[in-house]
């Protein structure tokens, strides 16, 4: 069964669009396969801060969405988790590494996400959520995910010290030009996967991010991924980072793009 988490709270976000976004996506999911999806957190203004003022004003949320896809997980569903940032990943990655040890991480998105508060040159919370998961910094929401059971996907924008880090904790990253069904696959190897999509993985002009770094994946590219890996191995999805512009005939383009990627992952899965 699927179950749709979308969360609605301010965290780390530095434009309001991105948790319309997340509203959007979650609306387009629940027309599509006929579920309610849950509402995590409150509707906040962005602001352009520090991590740890983005931190602390997530938390309710990110406490929310860790508990919702808890239970998600531990009721034997398929949680999908919409997410207006990545940093939504501060509660779920924790929780995936808890219930499922050996699990995979497959991480698209054009950039790291494995700074830390020393190496951070932006302050994004964003930007540092897999290092948290990994224990290499303290978000005060977990860890437990071992650097090497993360597949980074797409990667492209990488800052100098963020790579040494990724280098020393045995990341591996799979650029877009080398990610194919067969490649990806090689590398799960056969293990249960959590799949996590910040859309600016994709070339720019697919769908809109707030930080879009050109030569990405493509749509097809990315759904031919997703139809490689077995309905059996995967224990849920989330996706980010969505910011519509203010055309409601170019935001239904872009949500059908968004479901038709999905779509292999979503359903495959029982109801």
């Amino acid at each position: 069964m699927l179950d749709i988490i979308v969360s609605q709270g301010r965290i780390g976000d530095r434009t309001a669009r991105t948790i319309e976004g997340a509203a959007l996506t979650a609306q387009a999911l629940e027309r599509r396969y006929g579920k309610t999806a849950g509402s995590v957190g409150l509707v906040a203004p962005p602001a352009n801060d520090d991590w740890r003022d983005s931190l602390l004003q997530g938390r309710e949320t990110l406490v929310g969405l860790g508990r919702a896809i808890a239970a998600s997980i531990e009721g034997g569903h398929l949680p999908v988790i919409v997410a207006n940032t990545c940093s939504a990943s501060l509660a779920s990655l924790p929780v995936v590494a808890r219930n499922h040890p050996d699990a995979v991480v497959l991480w698209i998105d054009a950039h790291g996400d494995f700074n830390t508060p020393e190496t951070t040159g932006t302050g994004y919370l964003g930007g540092m959520v897999l290092a948290a998961a990994c224990g290499f910094w303290n978000s005060g929401h977990g860890a437990g995910l071992r650097p090497e059971q993360v597949i980074l996907v797409g990667a492209r924008d990488i800052d100098p010290a963020e790579g040494e880090l990724l280098k020393e904790a045995g990341v591996q990253i799979i650029p877009p030009a080398e990610a194919t069904p067969d490649t990806v696959v090689r590398a799960i190897n056969g293990a249960q996967v959590w799949i996590h999509v910040d859309w600016d993985a994709l070339e720019p002009g697919f769908v809109p991010a707030e930080y879009n770094v050109p030569r990405g994946m493509l749509p097809s590219q990315l759904r031919e991924i997703f139809e490689a890996i077995p309905s059996a191995q995967l224990l849920g999805v989330e996706v980010a980072e969505f910011h519509p512009p203010c055309d409601d005939g170019k935001n239904q383009a872009t949500l059908s793009i968004i479901l038709d990627i999905l779509a292999p992952l979503l359903e495959e899965s029982p109801d």
